[in-house]
Order: structure tokens, then sequence, then C-alpha cells
């Protein structure tokens, strides 16, 4: 369990760089993620306590300070600890520009931990972003304008570390998830992928396995729900629109496979959502009190 605080908001915009969500958590002892993977990019800076981050066969130790970078499609597992559980905050983001901002600071899968003391700056342009948090050009601006200054903060104190052939490992699978990403939207089959990565559908299996712990299957559903998931919470479009959005041209077959993944149907994940609005605002109240007393202890 963890007591969290997050929003997530609907970007059509694919230019530039872009808030996709953020947040902030307080978890419990063991509290833990995955494995499992993200559909963008995604930063965790931890404010307080101790916990672990797994990726790539890599494990990492991290505690207040540290931060770790989950690029799309890998998968990852993180835990807090058994004694001081962590309080982090995180910011999802994506974009056609973000891919490139994020090698330039120095992070990838293979770096993928950073350490910074500038913990003030960095909660309040995630506070921020959430203050911001309705529809709009000026809001649209401000939070993005935020995420700049967030990543502005890490780079300025990551040490940039030149891309070697480990970050280039594996490129028909980076090649054919950007593929998925790109076109999730479309009524895409595999096959299609594998025409692009210009592999046959057997090896491009293989390789998904071996890299993700995945078929291109399954890869692709995870891509559509997620952001089906994202469309049902932040807006009020209806199904059989968001069904076709991600991909889906039977609104009945989107419904069986959003409900095998999340347990729940769109309908009902949607009215789940609404009905933890007000109490997703009391936990950060709860988490907002809790950092307050670390900076009163730390001074």
């Amino acid at each position: 369990m963890e007591k969290a605080y997050k929003l997530e908001f609907a970007n059509e915009q694919v230019q530039g760089l872009v808030l996709s969500c953020c947040g902030c958590s307080r978890t419990e002892p063991l509290h833990s993620f995955g494995p499992a993977l993200k559909p963008h990019f995604l930063i965790h800076y931890v404010i307080s306590g101790r916990g672990r981050f797994s990726v790539g066969g890599q494990e990492y130790g991290l505690e207040a300070g540290s931060g770790f970078l989950i690029e799309p499609g890998e998968l990852v597992f993180y835990e807090a600890d058994a004694k001081e559980p962590w309080t982090y905050v995180w910011v999802g983001f994506g974009g056609s520009q973000a891919g490139e901002y994020v090698r330039k600071m120095g992070l990838s899968g293979t770096h993928p931990v950073f350490y910074s003391n500038r913990q003030e700056e960095l909660y309040h342009c995630v506070r921020n972003m959430m203050e911001h948090n309705t529809s709009g050009v000026a809001n649209d601006l401000r939070r993005n304008g935020e995420l700049a200054i967030f990543l502005s903060l890490i780079a300025s104190e990551v040490p940039v570390k030149e891309r070697n052939d480990a970050d280039k490992d594996n490129s028909y699978v980076t090649k054919a998830v950007g593929f998925i990403r790109d076109n999730y939207c479309n009524p895409i089959r595999v096959t299609d992928v594998a025409e692009f990565v210009c592999v046959n559908r057997s090896y491009l299996y293989v390789l998904f396995e071996q890299s993700l712990g995945m078929s291109p299957q399954n890869f692709m559903t995870a891509c559509r729900i997620t952001r089906a998931a994202e469309l049902l919470q932040t807006t009020d479009i209806p199904i059989e629109s968001i069904a076709l959005s991600c991909g889906y041209n039977d609104a009945l077959v989107f419904t069986k496979a959003f409900k095998k993944t999340k347990g729940i149907s769109p309908s009902g994940y949607r009215k789940e959502c609404k009905r933890g609005g007000r109490h997703n605002k009391e936990q950060l109240v709860q988490i907002e009190d809790f950092i307050r007393e670390i900076r009163e202890r730390q001074i």
C-alpha cells in the first residue's frame, strides 16, 4: 500500500516535450511496483527513506537525494525498504524531443540513476505541476514549463556519460517499441511491426521475450490499455471513441482486453477514478505533512 497523489494528463501533442503525469507517494514498507513497464519516460526522485530499483538485470540501492529513470517499454521493478520506506515524487513525460533530452542529460537504460541535492526545488516543480491541473493553454504551458525546469535541475548535476554499445543493444527491439508507441492508436498487428523492423515474426517474439520478458502482442496491448486508462481517467470521451483511439475497431474486444488487464470494465474503471478523486487529495495533505516534518528535522 502507499499514500499517493497523482495526476495524469490527456496530451494529444507529440511534438517537443510534454508532461504525461506527475505525483508524490509515501509508501508502506516493501511496497513495490512490477515487474512491469511504462509507455512514457518516467523519473522518480526520492525525498526520504530507502528502496531498490531493478532494470536490465542490474539492481540499485537508492536513498534520499537519489533518483532513477524508466524508459518507455523497459521492464522494471522497484520496492521500498522494509524499515525506512521511501517517499518520492515522480514525473512522466513524452514528446518528439523527450528521448533526445534524456540522452543529453546523461541518463539511459544502462545509466538510469542520478543524485541531486536540489530536493526542495525539485519537489516544488512537481507541486506546481499539480496545482495547475486543469485543461487550458495557460495551465498546459505552465505544467510543461515546470517539466523543463525539473529536468534542467537534474541535468545541472548529472555527469554526462558517453553512450557506448551497451546503450544500443537490441536495436530491433528499440525500433519495434518506437513503432508500437507511435502507432498503437491504429489497428496494427505484430506482423506490421515485424515488417517495419525487417525481421520475421518468430524472431521478433524471441527478441521481445529476451529483452522485455513479454511477447510483442502483450507489449502492444499494454501500451493500448495504459493509454485507454489515461483517457478514461482524464476525459469524458465515450468508451467507443476511446477504443478507436487505442487501436480497437470493436468496442467489445476492447472491453474484454481492458477487463483482462485491469480486472475491471472500462466504465467501472472510470467510476472508480471519479470516486477516488477526493481520497486522492486527502492523501496529498498527508504526504505534504510528512514532507514538512522531514524538512523540520533537517533544519
